[in-house]
């Protein structure tokens, strides 16, 4: 027993259980660690109480979207069917589908006014006694003013848009078929002087339709615009075709004539109010649809208005490469037939099967009815393809050849028919399947040089009026000298075929190098 005062060594015997290890001056041993045992991987069973689990079945790894869902439009559903119905909902109520029927209205009017004279022509002739040939030189005065404007006016639409352009377009063409009547009372070359005013006037039409699609809608929706437009491009016939006989036969020879100068200055009213120049600029258009068509178009460097001025458009370096060439060549004959066809096609009925006028106006214009509606399908098939994966070359191609091939295949067989129906009957295969055309060359104006479409649709316009100046003299003269239509026939299905060749060797889809940049 230790003495009292006496300091007692620091032992383990005098520790309390619960010191701390390193008051006893030795590390305190751990317990042997438990072998873990590992646990069993997902797809092997496990027990749990005796009973067997089977594994869940694995789901595979979803991949990290790098973009982030496009923005439906407003009541589509997460379902497929449920979205493109929506979507396809969102299409016909769209801003930019009342840009498209307001340019078909704008073409129906510009085809209506034009179409008047061939009609006209008839009693006008028989009035005067005007021969076959110079009946010819009165309708293609209107060719004459059309040969002046589409260069000037493709270049003012690239300057100032196709909204204020074709708004005094329409304007002063309806101004020249409203005055009509009052020049032909007084004299002959100042109702030929109406119809110069005419062409000058309507020759700003298709380059501001071109300009209007391109600002307004996506490459995969182009076609079908163009289809929607000149669809009533191709109903104006129809109208102008049909109705002019009833209202002749009611008001006069000069009837129509005011009636439609009216109807065009109301439409300027409604494009001027309702219609603007860009998407950006309507004041009414959804941000899904401005996002939408934003998106869907390739865009072109913007030019400061200043250096647009004073640029002049690069004419030689436009006509050195082959797919102008190829552009200027399916103008001038989709030209040369349509106007023949339009211009000729009630006489040909009248003088080959010696129906009455108001018959030989119906003939003529049901083969309008098909080519605004094959246009259209055509449309909507050129950019069904597009979609699904063919390259924009071979579509034009493809949409082009049906467009040209088709109808001289079909002049041969309206040669060939010995009644008025069957006639008419290839006369609107010949028309429907020349509307192909539309999803071809003319909206690949767009495609290989959309900063300069309405300067390359001027030139290949003015190729093509000179076709169609030649084409509607020519038939005439044609007429007087060898007494029948046939040859003639025979000579545009001939040109048909060789321009068809011609485009599917130098045509191209892909934007061409114009300015010496790339």
């Amino acid at each position: 027993m230790a003495l009292p005062g006496q300091l007692l060594p620091l032992t383990r015997s005098l520790l309390p259980p619960s010191a701390p290890p390193f008051l006893s001056g030795r590390r305190r041993r751990l317990p042997p660690a438990r072998a873990q045992t590992p646990a069993p991987p997902p797809w092997q069973p496990r027990r749990l109480h005796g009973h067997l689990l089977l594994p869940a079945p694995l789901q595979p790894l979803r991949p990290l979207a790098r973009n982030p869902p496009a923005t439906a439009p407003p009541g589509a559903s997460a379902a497929g069917g449920g979205e493109a119905q929506a979507v396809a909902v969102e299409f016909v109520t769209s801003e930019r589908v009342k840009v498209a029927a307001m340019l078909g209205l704008a073409l129906a009017l510009c085809n209506a006014d034009r179409v008047v004279m061939s009609v006209a022509i008839v009693p006008l002739s028989q009035a005067y006694g005007w021969t076959s040939s110079f009946a010819g030189v009165v309708q293609s005065s209107f060719l004459w003013g059309y040969l002046i404007s589409p260069i000037i006016g493709g270049a003012l639409v690239d300057y100032y848009g196709g909204r204020r352009v074709m708004a005094y377009g329409v304007a002063l063409w309806s101004l020249a078929t409203f005055l009509s009547p009052w020049a032909a009372a007084r004299s002959l070359w100042l109702f030929i002087s109406t119809r110069v005013l005419l062409g000058i006037a309507e020759g700003v039409a298709l380059p501001c339709m071109n300009n209007m699609v391109s600002r307004w809608f996506p490459q995969t929706e182009r076609s079908s615009a163009v289809g929607i437009a000149m669809a009533g491009f191709q109903l104006g016939n129809t109208i102008g075709l049909l109705l002019s006989p009833i209202i002749m036969s009611r008001v006069g020879t000069f009837g129509p004539f005011v009636i439609f100068g009216l109807f065009g200055f109301l439409w300027v009213l409604v494009w001027i109010s309702a219609i603007s120049g860009t998407p950006a600029e309507h004041p009414q258009i959804s941000a899904y649809e401005l996002e939408y068509i934003t998106k869907g178009q390739k865009l072109v460097k913007p030019q400061i208005r200043s250096e647009k001025l004073g640029k002049v458009p690069p004419f030689s370096k436009l006509l050195s490469k082959w797919p102008t060439w190829a552009l200027i060549s399916a103008n001038a004959m989709h030209s040369w037939g349509y106007f023949v066809i339009l211009s000729w096609m009630p006489v040909y009925f009248k003088t080959i099967f010696h129906v009455n006028l108001r018959e030989a106006a119906w003939f003529s214009a049901i083969p309008w009815v098909m080519m605004a509606v094959l246009g259209y399908v055509a449309g909507v098939v050129s950019d069904t393809l597009i979609r699904n994966g063919t390259s924009i070359t071979l579509t034009r191609k493809i949409m082009q050849t049906i467009g040209f091939v088709g109808p001289g295949i079909a002049l041969l067989g309206l040669n060939a028919a010995k009644s008025p129906v069957i006639a008419s009957a290839w006369l609107t295969i010949a028309v429907g399947l020349k509307s192909f055309g539309h999803s071809g060359f003319l909206v690949n104006l767009q495609e290989i040089a959309p900063q300069y479409a309405g300067v390359l649709h001027g030139m290949s316009n003015t190729a093509g009026t000179f076709a169609a100046i030649l084409g509607t003299v020519g038939a005439g003269f044609f007429v007087d000298r060898m007494g029948s239509f046939r040859g003639f026939l025979i000579l545009t299905s001939l040109l048909y075929f060789s321009s068809a060749l011609f485009w599917d060797i130098f045509a191209t889809g892909e934007r061409v190098d114009f300015d010496g940049t790339g």
